[in-house]
C-alpha cells in the first residue's frame, strides 16, 4: 500500500499514515463541526502549482471550501508566451503587447484553474508584476501599494473566517513576490486577535519530502516550527480502476489551464510532493487544526452507497 499522505505531528515527532484507494464518494472534512475554509494567498496566478493535489482533495472529496486571492496582475510572464502566441491571437512575447493583454490572459487561465480545483471564489488584486527578482523588499517598497494589500487581506481574513490559509514557502531562491505575498499574509494573521487566527501553511512541490528550509533573516516572521516540512501530500498515490490514477493527472490538468506560461508546462510530472511547513506565528490551537485538517485528508474516502 502506498502512503497518500504524512503528516507530521509536532508533538509527537513523525507519523506515517497509510490510507486505502480513494472511491468515488466523499465524507466531508470539518473543523469544529463545519466543513473547513482555506484560504490560498498567492502571488501569480499559477502559484497554486504548488498545492494544486491537496486543494483538490480538500474541496473534491472532503466537501470543503478553498478561495485564492492573486495580489499581481502577472503581466511579467510574456518572455516564455511564444508558444501561446498563436492560441490568443497576439504577440505575446513583445514586451508591450504582453504587458497590456497578458493581465486579462492570465486571469482568465486562472479562473479556469481555480474551476478545476473546486475553488468557491477568487479575487485579483491588480498590482504590477513588474520583473523577476528575488528581493522582497523591492516588491513590499517599490512595486506593490503594500498597505492597501496587507489591509485586504485582514478584512478577507475577518470575514472568510478561515481555518487555514496556504501561502507559498518564502525561500531564500524563490521570487520575490512569492516572499513579500507570504509576508503579508504572515503579518495579515498577526493582525487578528489570537482566538481568531487561521493556521498559516507554506507549501513547496518537490520531489522530495525531506527538504530543509531556512527562515528569510530579514524577516523573523518567516521562521517555522522546524528546517524539515511537517506535513507532505503525495501526487503519485495511485487508485481507480486497475490502479492506473493518480494525482498527478489533476495537476496536469491546472497546468495545462496555463497556456501562457510556456515554461511553466515543462514542470509537468516533475513534483511528486507537496510539502508543508508550519510557521512559529501559529498558536498551539492553530496548529493542532492543521493537524486535524491534514488528517483528514489523509482519511480513506467512504464508498458510495448505492
Amino acid at each position: 500500500m502506498k502512503y497518500f499522505l504524512i503528516p507530521v505531528l509536532l508533538a509527537a515527532g513523525i507519523l506515517q499514515v497509510a490510507i486505502g484507494q480513494p472511491q468515488n464518494a466523499s465524507t466531508p472534512g470539518k473543523q469544529n463541526g463545519s466543513p473547513v475554509r482555506v484560504l490560498v494567498v498567492a502571488a501569480h496566478p499559477d502559484d497554486e502549482y504548488e498545492m494544486a493535489g491537496t486543494i483538490y482533495r480538500i474541496t473534491k472529496e472532503l466537501g470543503g471550501t478553498v478561495d485564492q486571492v492573486i495580489i499581481t496582475d502577472g503581466e511579467a510572464g510574456y518572455r516564455y508566451s511564444s508558444l501561446a502566441a498563436s492560441y490568443y491571437g497576439a504577440d505575446l512575447t513583445d514586451e508591450a503587447v504582453g504587458r497590456a493583454k497578458l493581465p486579462q490572459i492570465r486571469e482568465q487561465e486562472a479562473r479556469n484553474a481555480g474551476r478545476v480545483l473546486g475553488m468557491d471564489h477568487q479575487w485579483f488584486l491588480g498590482e504590477r508584476d513588474d520583473h523577476f527578482t528575488l528581493d522582497a523588499d523591492e516588491v513590499l517598497q517599490k512595486s506593490w501599494k503594500t498597505q492597501r494589500v496587507q489591509d485586504w487581506l485582514v478584512q478577507a481574513l475577518r470575514k472568510g473566517q478561515y481555518s487555514v490559509v496556504f501561502v507559498v514557502l518564502p525561500a531564500e531562491d524563490t521570487h520575490g513576490a512569492h516572499k513579500a505575498a507570504t509576508i503579508l499574509a504572515l503579518r495579515a494573521v498577526e493582525q487578528l486577535p489570537a482566538d481568531q487566527r487561521p493556521a498559516i501553511l507554506g507549501a513547496e512541490a518537490g520531489q522530495k519530502t525531506e527538504v530543509p528550509y531556512q527562515s528569510l533573516s530579514a524577516y523573523p516572521i518567516t521562521a517555522t516550527n522546524s528546517p524539515e516540512p511537517q506535513f507532505h501530500f503525495d501526487r503519485d498515490v495511485h487508485f481507480g480502476f486497475k490502479n492506473s490514477l493518480s494525482y498527478e493527472i489533476v495537476v496536469d490538468w491546472v497546468i495545462a489551464e496555463h497556456k501562457s506560461q510556456g515554461l511553466f508546462q515543462t514542470l509537468s510530472g516533475q513534483d511528486r510532493f507537496e510539502n508543508f511547513w508550519v510557521f512559529t506565528v501559529n498558536s498551539d490551537s492553530a496548529v493542532a487544526r492543521a493537524s486535524h485538517l491534514f488528517g483528514e485528508i489523509a482519511q480513506p474516502i467512504q464508498a458510495a452507497s448505492k
